[in-house]
């Protein structure tokens, strides 16, 4: 439900443009709020879950989460909207890190790979699910359904959780408030600097947030070096380079997310003349293969290279994913955009879950909550900064070839009719694509760099690294 929220609103852009009155970048900060309230506070709630148990967290995040969908879902105008997804990203924020800290807590380190393989199987399918699932309600039942969907999901959840999920023992933590401030700060500065800047012409001001959140987060890790009580991120663990280097790819992969379903939804309904379901039904064959190999991929984890199975996973989705955006006409075919999908999906298949459980494999236990904070965080900032760079080249490319596309709603619900601005919107649409091709190749050298695991006693060498820092 939470990762599905990150992906939700892509295909009910258009409608939401329409509805609301909005901008191209109004509507992705729909996005972006809900995927800064989600990353900022991460670092901190996994302690949370260490100091006063995963569970209860669990349930506070899902509260919280479900009744800010209630409000999503009422909302009348993008600027509610936005507040709304901006609770809900808190809520999500508490949720997320107690998943991943409850598996690593209960399974041994040579059976975490195959509990990993769900966890991130499920994260994979989730991201892809969403837009399909966003499709069919907004067509079916009206943009507002993308999120009143998650309430009854939110209270079976809860009444599950209450039930099942195990009360783990508690351990005592200082909690770093000024790194709060410091990540928090700068990484909103950053994201809100990238994100204004064409539409506010990279006025001075804009300019300055950006560099003020690079200063900020750049004091954020000089300060986690020089704390000595308890850093809200313990450099000691990237010591160990596949947790380093799993934190890498998997930044890549949140940009990728965030960013490829926007060019995708707009072309598919403004240029193909799609509805939001068929046009979320373009992403079906990439959670398809998703699904289908997700357990042969879990097999693979513990018993490959890292290397070799994330490797030929990046290349095979930037294979897939250059093959879309060069798609992206008026003229494309459906099968051809669904045969790049599906090649999208094969190597995703072969990202997702492999990362989550090579970068958790090492973790010691005592660092649990605040190592799968550090990794979702760093998933999400990867999020938030893939969907605000988007949302500049979407804007950009719009108003040098479409002047006045974007402030107008010409990127709407109807379709664009006439062949010559068809095109340019098409082009506009495919330029922005090249980013998630530029991030595959960044994860794709990122994962060259990755040692073969040593399952015995390898939690043990994260520990002492850790407890020397």
């Amino acid at each position: 439900m939470i990762l599905v929220d990150l992906t939700i609103v892509t295909v009910a852009t258009p409608t939401i443009i329409d509805k609301l009155d909005a901008s191209v970048n109004q509507v992705v900060w729909v996005s972006s709020a809900y995927m800064l309230a989600y990353a900022v506070p991460l670092l901190i709630t996994g302690r949370l879950g260490d100091r006063f148990g995963p569970k209860n967290l669990y349930l506070i995040g899902l509260t919280i989460f479900t009744l800010a969908s209630l409000w999503c879902g009422l909302t009348s105008t993008i600027s509610m909207l936005i507040l709304a997804r901006v609770v809900q990203g808190l809520g999500a924020s508490i949720m997320t890190p107690q998943t991943m800290a409850i598996i690593t807590r209960i399974f041994p380190a040579h059976e975490r790979g195959k509990a990993m393989a769900v966890w991130g199987a499920t994260a994979g399918v989730a991201m892809v699910v969403g837009p399909v699932l966003g499709g069919v309600l907004t067509d079916g039942l009206g943009w507002e359904w993308i999120f009143f969907v998650n309430i009854p999901v939110g209270v079976i959840g809860f009444v599950m959780a209450m039930r099942l999920v195990p009360t783990l023992p508690t351990h005592e933590h200082s909690f770093d408030w000024l790194g709060v401030a410091l990540s928090g700060v700068g990484l909103f500065l950053l994201a809100f600097g990238i994100q204004e800047g064409h539409d506010k012409h990279w006025a001075a001001w804009d300019v300055s947030m950006i560099v003020g959140g690079v200063v900020l987060l750049a004091l954020f890790v000089l300060w986690q070096a020089r704390n000595r009580r308890e850093p809200l991120v313990p450099l000691g663990l990237f010591k160990d380079r596949n947790f380093s280097v799993s934190n890498t790819a998997i930044s890549m992969m949140g940009a990728i997310g965030a960013s490829m379903g926007y060019p995708l939804m707009l072309y598919a309904q403004a240029v193909r003349g799609d509805s939001p379901t068929q046009a979320a039904l373009l992403m079906l064959p990439m959670a398809i293969m998703s699904i289908l190999l997700a357990r042969f991929v879990g097999g693979l984890t513990d018993r490959v290279h890292p290397r070799l199975v994330m490797g030929f996973g990046f290349v095979a989705s930037f294979v897939g994913m250059l093959a879309l955006a060069l798609l992206l006409r008026p003229s494309a075919h459906v099968w051809e955009l669904a045969v790049s999908m599906a090649v999208i999906g094969v190597g995703n298949a072969f990202i997702w879950a492999p990362t989550a459980a090579t970068a958790t494999r090492n973790l010691p236990m005592h660092l649990a909550g605040a190592g799968s904070g550090i990794y979702n965080a760093t998933r999400q900032v990867g999020s938030v900064i893939g969907s605000a760079a988007i949302a500049v080249l979407m804007d950009s490319r719009l108003a040098s070839l479409l002047p006045g596309a974007s402030a107008n709603g010409d990127a709407g619900a109807a379709q664009i009719t006439n062949p010559h601005y068809a095109g340019l919107f098409a082009q506009a649409m495919r330029d922005a694509m090249f980013l998630p091709v530029g991030l595959y190749v960044i994860g794709f050298l990122a994962v060259l760099l990755y040692e073969k695991p040593n399952h015995a006693g390898y939690g043990g060498a994260t520990a002492a690294a850790a407890a020397g820092h």
